[in-house]
């Protein structure tokens, strides 16, 4: 179900006071995928939702729900979802789209009745959803994670080397302010989103896959008052517009960044050397 609660963020000099089990409460969100379940919860980063689906031997269908103060989920709200797992269907008022593992597809505003399923229970779609505030409905899409424009980045000697694919964004599927995508970290590559950025126009969010038994190391905060998380499989690192948002695995992953805010341009960002960090 969809928490009744909002995650609300800090302000940046409140997070440097916090403790480890605080830091934990406010900024990680685990446990999104269970069978037959939608699982999620609202955020103040710009009104976004984070959330979960694994229809099992039925279809989930998406909930009203109170907070978005409308008679249903997506009146003025727009979705976008990647497949994880097994195949599956994504149906918004009566058009299917069929979703492969890492394929990815955009709900528009307006649109009133939407469910997901598996097509086979015994290998089911795991579909990590982001959805966030609309003015506009663009038409429903999907697109193939072939079809994703792959961008190769960093190098062997850096430990990052990684293909980022673009679904929802300028050049690709279109959204009101939703953007989203997942990059993939080559083997022996464990540094993601390295040397690191902000951007104060977008607040962003990471999913965390593929890890299977190893632990990552998010780093959050300001970039002379850093924090950190410690990740496991499947979970979520939230950040404010004001925080840096990079991390370091002990073997390969992948993950799922999403962002809404002011514009939409993927380098849209504040570097931030490395050895200015703290």
């Amino acid at each position: 179900m969809l928490e009744n609660s909002i995650r609300r963020m800090p302000r940046a000099q409140d997070m440097v006071r916090m403790n480890t089990q605080e830091l934990r409460d406010t900024f990680l969100i685990s446990n999104l995928f269970a069978p037959g379940e939608l699982r999620g919860q609202f955020t103040d980063l710009d009104r976004l939702v984070v959330g979960g689906i694994m229809p099992a031997a039925r279809a989930v269908e998406l909930p009203k729900h109170k907070e978005t103060g409308r008679a249903f989920f997506l009146e003025r709200r727009e979705l976008g979802a990647i497949n994880i797992g097994g195949a599956g269907k994504v149906t918004a008022d009566g058009k299917t789209f069929a979703l492969d593992r890492l394929d990815c597809v955009y709900v528009p505003m307006g649109s009133k009745v939407v469910t997901f399923e598996s097509v086979d229970a015994k290998d089911p779609a795991k579909f990590y959803f982001l959805s966030c505030p609309a003015h506009f409905a663009h038409p429903a899409a999907m697109m193939k994670s072939a079809d994703a424009a792959p961008v190769n980045l960093g190098a062997m000697e850096t430990a990052n080397k990684r293909t980022i694919y673009k679904f929802i964004h300028q050049g690709g599927i279109q959204s009101c302010q939703l953007v989203m995508g997942l990059t993939a970290l080559e083997p022996g590559n464990v540094w993601n989103s390295f040397p690191p950025h902000t951007h104060w126009r977008r607040t962003e969010i990471y999913f965390y896959f593929d890890l299977g038994a190893q632990v990552l190391t998010h780093f959050m905060g300001e970039p002379q008052a850093t924090r950190h998380l410690f990740l496991h499989n499947e979970d979520v690192a939230l950040s404010p517009n004001w925080s840096m948002h990079f991390g370091v695995g002990s073997g390969n992953y992948k993950f799922i960044w999403g962002m809404a805010g002011e514009n939409q341009v993927f380098d849209d960002m504040d570097a931030v050397k490395p050895l200015d960090l703290k």
